[in-house]
C-alpha cells in the first residue's frame, strides 16, 4: 500500500475543497493526486487493501460537527445525520418505536463491531460485494471492462432481476427499509447548495452507468437522510435472510411498509434488496395488497407476483424460493 496523507476536516467546506474525486472514479482508471471522502471509512478501506484504489489523501469527514445527530417530529418526520453509527440508529427509541423496518434492517446488518464504525452516509455509499469486482484480476463490467464475469461464472450470490449486463447486488440492506420508507437523500453540491433526492434516484443502476452504483459527483456529499412522518396507521417490517446465521450480507432481504384503514390497504410499499444491482420496488405485487386488501392469501399471491419477472442465473435459481418465502412472512408481520 502507498503512502497517503491524511486531511481532518472540520466543516463540509474544508472537506469539498479538499476531496476531487469519488471512490467510483479511481476504478478502471489511473488518476493522479486523488483525494476522496471517507466516514466510517470501512469500504475505503476494504479496496485500498484490495488494492482497487490507491488515493493519495483521505480527506476524514467523521469529525465535522452537526452530523451525527438524529432528529423525529411526529409532524415533520425523522431526519439521520450522515455521521450516525448504525449501533446509534439501532439504539434509538424513536426508530425502534416507529419504523420498525429500519430498525430490524439496521440490528441485521454487519457485526456489532461495525456497527460501530458504519456510517449511514457511508453504509449507502458503499460499492458492491461482488467477487469479481472485488478481485483486481477481473476487469468487470463496473471497472471499465466489457464482461460480467458471473454470467458463466460463480454467480449462486448473484442478482436475479435486472441482471442483463451486470449480475452484482447492492450491498446495503439498509437501503431496502429506507426505500420502502420512502427516504430522501439529502446532499450538499459543489457549489453549497443543499438537493433532497428521493432514494430510488440516488442508485445508478448498470446499464445507465457501470461504474458507480450512486449519483455523487466529487465534491458532493451525504449530509443526512429524511424519511417522512410515521402515522398509527403505517406499519412496516423487514427480514433478512442469509446463507446462515452469521453476521453475512444478504442472499435476500425485503421491507414492507403498509399505509393501513382499518382492514382496507391505502397504500403499499414491498422493497427487495439483493434481488438485483439496485435495490428495487416490487410495483406489481403492491398493487395486489393495494386492491385486494392484506391477508396471508394476498401475502402469497403478491410474493408469487414479486418474482414474475425474475431471471435467475444458473446457480442462484433458489434465491427466487427465498424471497417469495420472506416476501410472504414479511408482509403477514404486518397483519
Amino acid at each position: 500500500m502507498k503512502k497517503i496523507s491524511w486531511f481532518e476536516a472540520t466543516t463540509l467546506e474544508e472537506a469539498q475543497r479538499e476531496a476531487n474525486a469519488t471512490v467510483s472514479d479511481f476504478l478502471g482508471k489511473e488518476k493522479a493526486d486523488g483525494a476522496i471522502i471517507k466516514s466510517g471509512g470501512i469500504d475505503v478501506l476494504d479496496l485500498m487493501k484490495e488494492g482497487l484504489i490507491a488515493p493519495d489523501r483521505i480527506v476524514n469527514m467523521r469529525n465535522i460537527p452537526g452530523l451525527d445527530q438524529i432528529s423525529y417530529d411526529p409532524r415533520k418526520g425523522l431526519e439521520i445525520g450522515a455521521n450516525v453509527t448504525l449501533t446509534e440508529i439501532e439504539n434509538n427509541e424513536g426508530i425502534q418505536i416507529n419504523y420498525l423496518a429500519l430498525h430490524r434492517a439496521v440490528a441485521k446488518a454487519a457485526t456489532p463491531q461495525l456497527r460501530n464504525m458504519s456510517t449511514l452516509g457511508g453504509n449507502l455509499a458503499q460499492r458492491t460485494r461482488c467477487w469479481y469486482f472485488r478481485s483486481i484480476d477481473h476487469p468487470c463490467l463496473r471497472k471499465g471492462g466489457f464482461i460480467c464475469f458471473a454470467k458463466q461464472g460463480e454467480n449462486e450470490y448473484h442478482s436475479i432481476m435486472n441482471n442483463g449486463g451486470c449480475s452484482s447486488v447492492y450491498a446495503s440492506s439498509v437501503a431496502t427499509a429506507l426505500l420502502a420508507l420512502d427516504a430522501q437523500v439529502v446532499i450538499v453540491t459543489k457549489d453549497g447548495a443543499k438537493k433532497q433526492v428521493a432514494i430510488n434516484e440516488f442508485f445508478v443502476p448498470p446499464h445507465v452507468d457501470a461504474s458507480r452504483e450512486n449519483i455523487l459527483k466529487p465534491g458532493e456529499i451525504i449530509t443526512a437522510v429524511t424519511i417522512p412522518p410515521s402515522g398509527r396507521s403505517q406499519k412496516s417490517y423487514y427480514i433478512k435472510e442469509g446463507t446462515r446465521a452469521s453476521f453475512d450480507w444478504a442472499l435476500a432481504d425485503v421491507a414492507v411498509v403498509l399505509e393501513m384503514s382499518g382492514k382496507k390497504c391505502k397504500s403499499a410499499k414491498i422493497a427487495l434488496g439483493a434481488a438485483a444491482p439496485v435495490p428495487l420496488r416490487a410495483e406489481a405485487a403492491e398493487s395486489v395488497l393495494v386492491e385486494e386488501g392484506v391477508s396471508p392469501a394476498t401475502a402469497k399471491k403478491a410474493a408469487d407476483v414479486a418474482m414474475q419477472d425474475a431471471t435467475p442465473l444458473e446457480k442462484n435459481g433458489y434465491k427466487v424460493a427465498i424471497f417469495k418465502a420472506i416476501i410472504k412472512r414479511a408482509i403477514e408481520k404486518t397483519i
